[in-house]
Order: structure tokens, then C-alpha cells, then sequence
């Protein structure tokens, strides 16, 4: 069976990244005092492969951690969404997760994931289309933190989201509130929405979990170079920059940077940007919260409580959210 993604509008808000927006977004990252990259960039096709590979790494406990807390309590996260709603996954990546939660809901309405990588995205859609011939599957191809269209033939059916994998976490806390205000507002009154947050714990196991032995976390954050040399004709040398990850206490935050190894400038799109020896791009930040900050995070959105679930170290947390 061929599906095709249901694409959003085509309006400034709903387009998905093109050489500009990567274009600008780096030439106004690269103009701070600490260069930057927004994470979103991450997740081209190598960059989406890399990341799977990186949630099998024994270091990085969020993926099985969370995957424990959607088999034991799947049926009762299950039960907090409404019958025969439409569930939106945003930047759903793998059906790993979801399908924890699929086989609990015989009547859900349809499953609509959302994610900018369409290739992967389509990939995804199709083989789980295969594994439930009876649901409605609707991929839209979109950047989930711009506002979007959902399918227009989902019917009268409530909506609920589904945000697993701590990617909240990658957001600013202000942002993190933009962006849960953001789904509320595509998903509608009265929704639900199931979000994974990662949990403060002690920093020798979150800088192991984003620097494992393997290289695949250095790899994954190293393939954004790639990416820029491909997409924007960049000059980056790969071997001239390292991976970095350190959790900041302060901020409660794990950071990436990719660290210039000496003194060079680079070329992009024919611009440009001289780099110091240590200089770093700043590429990802992982917040991790208490289940309380978490909560309170949530309500300055329009979300209320209604459930947690944890594992039993206390790793990492499942919220279920209302709107309203």
C-alpha cells in the first residue's frame, strides 16, 4: 500500500524548512556572541537514522526507560484519551512508541503523525498502515513547531496529541509554553495531549546518555555539518570540530556544542564565519524537569494535570494532559 503525506498549508507558518529558512536560521545563529543552530536541523534523513541508533545505545536510558512506562502502563495511558479520537503525534519519527499505545485503542478515529522529515515520515506511515489495515493513517509532512493544518477529512472526532521522547526538553522553558500553547490551539478544546519529560537526575548519567562510548551521539551532532555542506555548499571539515555534552546544573540542562578544534573560517552560501580555536555552535539543549516544574510548565500553556506515570528509579516521566 503507497501512502502519501497530507500536506500542511503552504501559508509562512506551515512550510517545512527550505534552503532559505536553513539559510537564515544560520546566519542569525552564527551572528550571536555563542553561534548557534536551531536542534530542528538535526533531523534530515542520516540525521533521523542516527538518531534510532542512538535510542539503542546502552548509555541513553530515555527511549527504553520510556518504552518500559508505555508497556506497564500503556492500557491506563490509553484509557485517558477519548474514544475514537483522532491522535496527532507530534515529530513522530519511529512508530516504536505509538504502537505501545495502539494496541490499546481498537477504536481510535485515526493517527495522524507529524514530522519534516517526509522521507522517514512516509517510510513509518507505510509499514504501520500495513500492521493496521483498518486505521485511518494520515501523514503530515510539517515543522510541528509552526502552525499547520490537520487533515480536513478526520470528521467530528475529538483530538488528542501525543509528544514522547523528552523532545520538550529541547525547547527554551519559555518556548516549551509557546509550543505547548501551539498544540492546544491545533488540537482544540478539550483535548489530550501525553508528553514524555525527561527527569532531573545525577549529571554522570545524563552526559554519559549524550556522549556514549559508540560515537553515535558525536556522530549525530557532527552529521549537521554534513548537512550544511550539502544543503547551503558549505566548507565544513568534520574532522575539524568535536562533540561536546555537559549538563548545566543552573540551568538544569544537558548542552551540545560542536568545538571548533582551531583557529579557521568557513564558507556558506558563499558567506563568511571565522572560528577560534574552542569556539563552539551551540546545537542542542536537553532540559530536564521535576515532575512538579513539569506541571507548572504545562498550566502557564492552558494544560492541566491529570496523570503521571513514572519508572520505578525515577528516570523519566509520561504526563497526560487537558486542555482547559
Amino acid at each position: 500500500m503507497t501512502i502519501k503525506p497530507v500536506f500542511a498549508d503552504a501559508t509562512p507558518l506551515a512550510h517545512l524548512p527550505d534552503d532559505r529558512a536553513f539559510l537564515s536560521d544560520l546566519i542569525a545563529g552564527f551572528a550571536k556572541p555563542q553561534k548557534s543552530l536551531p536542534a530542528k536541523y538535526f533531523y534530515d534523513a542520516p540525521g533521523s537514522d542516527l538518531f534510532e541508533a542512538i535510542t539503542r545505545q546502552p548509555e541513553y536510558y530515555p527511549t527504553r526507560t520510556e518504552l518500559g512506562i508505555l508497556d506497564a502502563q500503556g492500557a491506563t495511558i490509553a484509557a485517558t484519551l477519548p474514544p475514537g479520537a483522532a491522535l496527532v503525534e507530534f515529530g513522530s519519527g519511529s512508530t516504536v512508541k505509538v504502537r505501545r499505545l495502539l494496541r490499546h485503542l481498537p477504536g481510535l478515529g485515526a493517527y495522524v503523525p507529524v514530522d519534516v522529515s517526509e522521507t522517514f515520515l512516509r517510510s513509518e506511515a507505510a509499514a504501520l498502515q500495513v500492521d493496521y489495515p483498518h486505521l485511518r493513517v494520515a501523514p503530515v509532512a510539517a515543522d510541528f513547531t509552526r502552525r499547520f493544518r490537520l487533515p480536513a477529512d478526520l470528521g467530528r472526532a475529538r483530538h488528542a496529541g501525543f509528544f514522547p521522547g523528552s523532545t520538550i526538553g529541547n525547547f527554551e522553558p519559555a518556548e516549551a509554553v509557546r509550543l505547548l500553547r501551539l498544540f492546544g490551539e491545533i488540537l482544540g478544546d478539550d483535548a489530550t495531549l501525553i508528553v514524555g519529560v525527561d527527569l532531573v537526575k545525577d549529571r554522570a548519567v545524563l552526559e554519559a546518555a549524550y556522549d556514549d562510548a559508540a560515537g553515535v551521539t558525536a556522530a549525530f551532532n557532527l552529521n549537521l555539518l554534513a548537512r550544511i555542506n550539502r544543503e547551503l555548499s558549505g566548507t565544513f571539515d568534520r574532522d575539524a570540530f568535536a562533540h561536546r555534552a555537559v549538563f548545566d546544573a543552573s540551568a538544569s540542562r544537558i548542552e551540545m556544542h560542536l568545538v571548533s578544534r582551531t583557529d579557521q573560517t568557513v564558507t556558506v552560501a558563499g558567506r563568511d564565519f571565522a572560528f577560534a580555536a574552542g569556539e563552539t555552535i551551540h546545537t542542542e539543549n536537553s532540559y530536564k524537569y521535576t515532575v512538579e516544574g513539569f506541571r507548572a510548565l504545562a498550566g502557564e500553556a492552558g494544560w492541566s494535570a491529570v496523570s503521571v506515570w513514572t519508572d520505578a528509579e525515577a528516570l523519566f516521566s509520561v504526563h497526560a494532559l487537558r486542555r482547559g
